[in-house]
């Protein structure tokens, strides 16, 4: 599986032509306590870039974005009644939704983790 990132802090890991979404630690911690998350339903199409999601804590509400385009196959369930998984494991189960990618050329404008990284060292 191969792991992108954007320079909105989101993550997609890809499983054959399904992404998982979800936001980096970086990003959960910049927002401290998740209180409450929306997920896409599943049907939902997305462009690149679209708002996809809300996630709010108790600093501020924030809108996560699709970092590729798809339809919504799956969003995370259990973050409607624990939304603090985005705290404890923002790059495992506190993912946001899954989709199938329409054009796996997007990913190309995506960073891996080691220029994520370097990224996020120069914040």
């Amino acid at each position: 599986m191969s792991r992108y990132f954007t320079e909105d802090h989101e993550w997609i890991e890809l499983d054959g032509e399904i992404g998982t979404v979800g936001i980096t630690d970086y990003a959960q911690s910049q927002l401290g306590d998740i209180v409450f998350v929306d997920v896409p339903d599943e049907g939902k199409e997305l462009t690149k870039g679209d708002e996809a999601a809300v996630v709010e804590s108790v600093k501020a509400a924030s809108d996560v974005y699709t970092p590729v385009s798809g339809t919504v196959i799956e969003g995370n369930a259990a973050l409607a009644e624990t939304p603090a998984l985005v705290n404890e494991d923002p790059e495992g189960d506190g993912w946001f939704f899954k989709l199938t990618l329409t054009d796996t050329s997007e990913l190309d404008g995506l960073m891996d983790e080691g220029a994520y990284e370097a990224f996020v060292a120069k914040l």
